[in-house]
């Protein structure tokens, strides 16, 4: 999306990426239809409360509601301040003990394109044997993951992690109109496997990522935590991405490895 086209414009691509049609919004935001239509349109431009109640209604990011005011001639209202600016050290600090906290099990915080912003001690499992050019910062995990000469290797259920991993970025590049995530999806992709991914084992609750170690299959669940409650464009950025163990084996390793 570009900055100098109209806000009804965006406002328009952003309500057809979410498949609605301008009476589903107008419903969803209680404002009326022509109103939706005048907007679009440019018939009508929108104050800065108007553009921030639709966006809201159209789950736009934090960053894409900037441009959007923006376009309409309105001051942004988010701001945007990297993780080293002395305003973020509580942040920072906070996200450190929260990622620290998951010890002795893996855990790490990623941006917005899967780039690795921090991590604690048992990252190393996933980063041992990737060839040197793939850890050179920044590390882009979905990268790491899937490449060839990456994780992918010691992934022994790969083609199930490809088939979650691969359509959830697809959705987030869908979700977000991030051209750059396009690009990584196409560079993943052709990777493959193409098989498709075998249906869930009835016996799982949630998809095992198992890695060949040294010798040693460690199985892992994922859980990802992400702030809810964001004002800050960084901050509403950042997911943490946990790996917690699924078996007792795996469990017994790390605490035994990270001690």
């Amino acid at each position: 999306m570009s900055e100098d086209r109209p806000v009804g414009a965006l406002l328009r691509e952003w309500r057809q990426r979410r498949k609605l049609s301008q009476l589903d919004l107008a419903i969803q935001a209680d404002v009326s239809a022509r109103h939706v239509s005048f907007v679009e349109t440019g018939r009508t431009i929108p104050s800065s409360p108007m553009v921030l109640h639709l966006a809201e209604h159209l789950d736009v990011p934090l960053r894409e509601r900037n441009r959007l005011l923006v376009a309409a001639g309105h001051a942004p209202v988010y701001h945007q301040r990297p993780l080293d600016d002395p305003d973020m050290d509580r942040l920072r600090e906070a996200l450190e003990r929260f990622v620290r906290a998951h010890e002795p099990y893996p855990a790490l915080a990623v941006d917005r394109r899967w780039n690795l912003i921090l991590a604690n001690d048992a990252l190393d499992v996933f980063l041992d044997g990737a060839d040197p050019k793939l850890l050179e910062p920044p590390i882009n995990m979905m990268r790491l993951g899937l490449h060839p000469q990456g994780l992918a290797p010691r992934i022994r259920n790969l083609t199930q992690v490809r088939g979650y991993l691969l359509p959830r970025l697809a959705r987030q590049a869908a979700a977000t109109g991030d051209a750059v995530l396009h690009e990584l999806y196409d560079e993943l992709i052709a990777y493959g496997p193409d098989d498709v991914a075998p249906a869930p084992d009835p016996a799982d609750i949630a998809l095992p990522i198992r890695i060949d170690h040294r010798g040693t299959e460690l199985c892992l669940i994922n859980a990802i935590t992400t702030f809810g409650t964001a004002f800050d464009i960084t901050l509403d950025e950042i997911a943490v991405e946990s790996y917690l163990p699924a078996d007792a084996r795996t469990a017994e390793f790390f605490r035994v490895t990270q001690r």
